[in-house]
């Protein structure tokens, strides 16, 4: 290898005289071109030998981050087994990761791919649906980073294919509301115990990360919850070493939450309140989910076979969580308060229909059985649980930024209108509910 070397070096100097050596005779563009072909000729044999001299280094953690910190990678290697990683720990970096994340194209698989891009992990991104459905993930990592693979849910050769290569795999599989082709018993409980079963014959799988939902229980009045409740236990039993995160309602700019109320609200100038707002949740900032997921991916192994509940800091009502998004949309609100009975005979007929039209029925938004009959609980973290705290993670308060995607629904644009606290004046208060509204108009003129 050495006497290689040596010729290689020897050659390569040999030329270069004779390339300095034209260049002082250089007096015509015929020298100009001869310059320019020797160059190219110098490039592409100095590219071709970089290999054998650069082969004397493997790229391993010896080499890569133990000397300078700078470099190390945050990946701790007992949770995902052994790495090859190199960089900083950037976008550009290799965090040794490659982790198939199904359910990526949905509302958290965005904010997911994301935090895993921004580490330097390749992320296989399973998808059934359009060519168009991971567009818009493949821009969040670098090149060849992001890679979508199209697959069926239903064919157990498919799903093997796409976790061929994985070290870790990921499930956000989930759906509030059934369809003719896909039950909440097959989406959020046969989908994952078929994924923990394939891990587990793979071989190669470090981690399995299981998103569900809080409120999980086969006691509970929602199919889906009792569904992601019977996920939980099958995953568990295929892979006690699997992490389960039970994330509260997510709020976020593609959130199933404030968006349609946002929305009903615009329409029709007031909202229905499903028993009476009294509900109390936890809703949770959806990009916080995703770090915690990538928190219990980095960890020390600390967090497999345990159960994580995700909330957000503060505990509302359904009204109190409606006035904050009337608030950030400069409306003034307006309730109708429906009770428990009345929605579900509202919500019934699509159940009832579902499975004997010959066509497809409107997606359910509001009035979703299913979800009607969660609200008849409150869905809030329990005092014993581990939670965002154990994992690292300050969580978001909803108030403010998380929220501020709501702006898009102010009737006049982004400037429309006043905050509560401007439309109630002094003299309104002492009134009762009498209150002045002000037009933009008025608002501008103050």
């Amino acid at each position: 290898m050495m006497s290689g070397f040596l010729y290689t070096h020897r050659r390569t100097l040999e030329q270069a005289s004779v390339f300095f050596h034209r260049i002082t005779n250089l007096s015509t563009l015929s020298g100009l071109r001869t310059m320019q072909t020797i160059s190219r000729r110098l490039a592409r044999e100095s590219v071709y030998y970089r290999p054998a001299i650069y082969s004397l280094y493997p790229t391993s953690d010896q080499y890569y981050g133990a000397y300078d910190r700078r470099y190390a990678s945050s990946l701790a290697a007992k949770g995902v087994g052994h790495l090859v990683r190199k960089g900083t720990g950037g976008r550009s970096s290799v965090s040794g990761i490659v982790a198939t994340v199904f359910g990526a194209t949905g509302f958290l698989g965005r904010y997911l791919v994301q935090e895993l891009a921004k580490m330097g992990t390749q992320v296989l991104v399973p998808f059934r649906g359009s060519e168009d459905s991971p567009r818009h993930l493949k821009l969040m990592g670098d090149l060849g980073q992001i890679v979508p693979m199209k697959y069926n849910p239903r064919d157990e050769n498919s799903i093997k294919a796409v976790m061929a290569k994985a070290n870790v795999v990921i499930n956000l599989i989930g759906r509030e509301y059934e369809t003719r082709n896909y039950s909440f018993e097959e989406v959020n409980h046969h989908m994952a115990e078929q994924l923990a079963k394939i891990s587990k014959e793979h071989g190669g799988i470090m981690r399995f990360i299981q998103v569900s939902c809080l409120g999980a229980s086969k006691s509970s009045p929602s199919k889906m919850l009792q569904a992601k409740a019977a996920a939980e236990e099958s995953i568990l039993r295929e892979l006690p070493e699997a992490t389960i995160l039970r994330p509260a309602v997510m709020v976020g700019t593609e959130d199933r939450i404030l968006n349609p109320w946002a929305h009903f609200t615009k329409k029709y100038n007031f909202l229905p309140l499903i028993g009476g707002g009294a509900t109390k949740i936890q809703p949770v900032y959806v990009a916080d989910v995703a770090s915690a997921v990538v928190a219990a991916l980095k960890d020390d192994g600390s967090s497999m076979g345990k159960l994580y509940e995700l909330g957000g800091p503060d505990i509302y009502t359904l009204r109190q969580l409606a006035e904050l998004m009337y608030d950030m949309i400069r409306e003034w609100p307006h309730y109708v308060n429906i009770p428990f009975p009345i929605a579900k005979a509202i919500s019934s007929p699509r159940e009832i229909l579902l499975n004997k039209v010959p066509f497809p029925l409107p997606t359910p938004s509001i009035f979703n059985l299913d979800l009607i009959n969660a609200l008849t609980s409150d869905t809030i973290v329990s005092e014993d649980a581990l939670t965002f705290n154990d994992l690292g993670i300050v969580p978001h308060k909803v108030k403010g930024y998380p929220i501020e995607f709501l702006i898009q629904y102010r009737k006049g644009g982004p400037n429309y209108g006043s905050t509560v606290s401007e439309r109630v004046t002094p003299e309104s208060s002492d009134r009762g509910f009498q209150v002045h509204f002000f037009s933009p108009r008025q608002v501008r003129e103050e």
